[in-house]
């Protein structure tokens, strides 16, 4: 369902050269997967036999026995409807191969054998098995059967293509799972039995993270682990899937246990980046002659009452982790001030001039003018930071924003804008009682206006202050707070604002300035453009009742854009991720309002100013995002509109 695939990673208790035992572990393992809607299952390399039996695979009645059991396996295991990926040893043209068997539902799809055999330190495989490579047939009878033998197998339905790869063949400077991504696979697997060293694991995480991000790949990988001998190595049971380069799920190591590990993995998602980036699709013309993929089909398990594991960030531009999200932090805001001061260099702008409203957004944007000064050797004080009181300015945010200006050190202009919006309201003979989109957008172009002409007076350049999800909404004044001459939050997101201000807060300010930065962190976000009536510090306009929760317009524009989501996935997504905040009539509510002014305000962001962008996601027509301004929202709308 909405391109999910349900895997496992297994690490049974095995019996090193007692085959049957070894098969009852796995057809237990994965019947127990089958009842939680496992699609595509792996089991450790040569786990049929236990990979450490050394001289033993050379013993004609373990190879026969190996077979039997497969085929017992195989038999007591007709009705399970998942995807099995074995390790097992199988001989061909009188050779012995290390490889992984593909069955479902009682047949043998395909069998993989490992291309890239170690021979070095403690491993000794050539020794006893010969390489994929040196095969010069595609077949091997199995059971009285003949069936695909081939390092070039692709197992492919309708929903997604899996590509095999054994342990060392990772370890490859090309190991074969990239050759075969790029010629369809969605889902790589790798089954092993690397040993454990000090040091090893962390590499080896690196290496499937890695790898499934350069396949713009799933990645499951399993391992042998308790029962396997201990004569010289000791085996962890390690058990990982990732995901493009995001590690989804991971064992515990030295379990002595048996250890089912699960996730989904979003095929959709995966070949959505594979569209938009054409650089993958070129990888395929490399692909040697002999190393050209053979396609087996098989039926793709689609069970639509699947129990979901895999968790769903309903902060997607926000990292969990405090430690990732400081390092974020910082990462953005140095882009941020290189950025600016690459802009005032190249202009020789000698001042930055900024409207200070109170909110997180001018906070922001006048915290990373003053960073960037510093970082100039230029004094604070060319930094120009206005406060334009209105009609729905209140007092709180005009007091935080003066205080703020004043312990940055920056030079403060208040300017009152009531008696000239008031003018300008008789000269377009407007009545000031009816407050309407005439009445707001009045005072936001006469503030506009302020900016552009003290930046002309003191020889500078006004600084923009709007972000992200404003954009995206298209919440901003045209010709209003939507213009500037270099727009530094344009890249971020509004939930990912308030943690860079709050950052900014505990790392850089004196004592005075972080008391005024918690205040403005903590004070509703509003455009303050209505009167607030008798009491003076209350906000009237709050912008979250009006266009809907910031949470979820970035979580709806994070995966419409990031993945090229539809709505009815959107809205899937956005009720795992908010089941405990938001109803499903909410959630589709503002799902509505968010795709409505998407494609309504497109027109705003065909002629965005510069800014720099900090993360996956960018608005700008010179960067991620071209769209005609006259697009037709009818299509998603409708899909919106028929959802449960």
């Amino acid at each position: 369902m909405y391109g999910y695939i349900k895997v496992a990673a297994a690490v049974p208790y095995l019996q090193i050269g007692n085959c049957n035992y070894n098969i009852q572990r796995i057809e237990y393992m994965l019947k127990k997967a089958e009842a939680q809607d496992v699609q595509v299952m792996a089991f450790p390399e040569l786990s049929i036999t236990g990979y450490t039996c050394m001289d033993l695979f050379a013993q004609d009645i373990l190879l026969r026995q190996a077979e039997k059991a497969l085929l017992e396996l195989i038999r007591k295991t007709k009705a399970v409807e998942t995807l099995c990926i074995v390790g097992m040893p199988l001989r061909a043209e009188n050779k012995l191969m290390n490889t992984a068997v593909v069955f479902q539902k009682g047949s043998i799809l395909g069998i993989v054998p490992k291309t890239y055999l170690p021979n070095y330190r403690e491993f000794q495989e050539k020794r006893w098995f010969s390489s994929g490579d040196d095969l010069r047939t595609d077949t091997v009878v199995v059971g009285g059967k003949v069936c695909p033998l081939s390092t070039r197998l692709l197992f492919a339905s309708e929903g997604v293509c899996i590509g095999i790869e054994l342990c060392e063949d990772l370890w490859a400077p090309i190991p074969p799972s990239s050759l075969l991504a790029v010629q369809g696979a969605d889902l790589l697997v790798n089954l092993s039995a690397s040993n454990e060293l000090i040091g090893k694991h962390e590499y080896l995480k690196s290496l499937v993270k890695q790898q499934s991000a350069r396949c713009l790949a799933g990645y499951i990988y399993t391992s042998s682990g308790y029962g396997e001998s201990s004569t010289d190595l000791v085996y962890a049971g390690k058990s990982l899937i990732a995901e493009n380069g995001v590690l989804l799920a991971e064992s515990e190591r030295f379990p002595m246990k048996e250890k089912l590990v699960m996730s989904e993995i979003d095929v959709a998602y995966l070949r959505h980046d594979r569209l938009v980036n054409t650089g993958f699709t070129q990888g395929a013309a490399y692909v040697p002659d002999h190393r050209a993929s053979v396609c087996v089909p098989f039926d793709l398990w689609q069970n639509k009452k699947k129990k979901y594991v895999r968790s769903i960030d309903p902060a997607p531009f926000v990292p969990k982790d405090d430690r990732m999200r400081e390092e974020r932090c910082e990462e953005i805001f140095h882009i941020q001030v290189n950025g600016l001061a690459k802009r005032l260099v190249h202009t020789h702008a000698e001042t930055a001039v900024i409207g200070v409203s109170g909110g997180l957004d001018s906070t922001l944007a006048l915290l990373v003018a003053a960073t960037t000064f510093d970082a100039l050797g230029r004094a604070r004080k060319q930094i120009t930071g206005v406060t334009m009181p209105g009609f729905g300015t209140s007092e709180r945010t005009c007091r935080n924003a003066r205080q703020l200006i004043r312990s940055l050190g920056v030079t403060l202009r208040e300017i009152d804008i009531h008696k000239a919006c008031r003018q300008h309201f008789e000269d377009i003979g407007h009545d000031e009682q009816m407050q309407d989109v005439t009445y707001e957008n009045t005072q936001a172009r006469e503030r506009t206006q302020i900016l552009m002409d003290l930046a002309n007076q003191e020889h500078g350049i006004v600084v923009g202050t709007g972000d992200l999800s404003e954009l995206a909404l298209g919440w901003a004044t045209y010709n209003g707070d939507h213009m500037s001459m270099y727009a530094v939050n344009a890249g971020i997101p509004k939930t990912l604002v308030r943690y860079l201000v709050e950052w900014v807060a505990g790392h850089k300010m004196d004592e005075l300035s972080e008391k005024t930065l918690r205040d403005i962190i903590s004070t509703p976000i509003s455009p303050e453009l209505i009167p607030s009536g008798e009491h003076e510090d209350a906000i009237l306009q709050k912008t979250e009742e009006l266009v809907g929760p910031y949470e979820l317009h970035d979580f709806f524009l994070y995966h419409f854009m990031r993945f090229g989501a539809p709505p009815a996935k959107i809205y899937f997504l956005a009720q795992r991720a908010f089941r405990d905040q938001y109803t499903k009539e909410v959630i589709k509510k503002w799902l509505h309002v968010f795709f409505s002014r998407f494609f309504a305000q497109q027109f705003k962001r065909s002629c965005l100013p510069d800014g720099p962008k900090v993360g996956s996601i960018s608005l700008s027509p010179r960067s991620d995002w071209r769209m005609p301004s006259d697009a037709s929202a009818a299509l998603w709308l409708h899909e919106i509109e028929a959802l449960d």
